[in-house]
């Protein structure tokens, strides 16, 4: 029983360094958007909302509509950063997905 454990624990091992490589290569080389570099460590949750919105209406790679490509790569960084993420920086992204929301007019405020 404890080999089958030390297996999963492996599997799980390989699974998560896979995962780690796939979702680092989408961030350095995803086809829908051109961001500056450290877009996601700026303190101004607006600016970043900003910029996310310019980069998604003006890219041409994109397949779905600019808020979708916009809101998607944001939250696409909230979640693989994870835990690594502190509650600060987590706090100043999430404030940008509701100004990204507002400066596409899907919220109110």
């Amino acid at each position: 029983m404890a080999q089958k454990q030390s297996q999963r624990s492996s599997s799980a091992k390989s699974l998560k360094t896979a995962t780690k490589y796939w979702s680092g290569d989408v961030t350095r080389r995803s086809n829908a958007l051109d961001l500056e570099s450290g877009v996601f460590t700026w303190d101004d949750p607006a600016r970043i909302a900003r910029l996310l919105k310019r980069s998604a209406e003006a890219s041409m790679r994109g397949k779905s509509e600019p808020y979708r490509s916009a809101m998607s790569m944001l939250t696409f960084y909230i979640n693989r950063a994870g835990e690594d993420l502190s509650k600060e920086r987590r706090k100043v992204l999430e404030q940008a997905k509701d100004e990204l929301g507002k400066a596409f007019g899907r919220l109110a405020g």
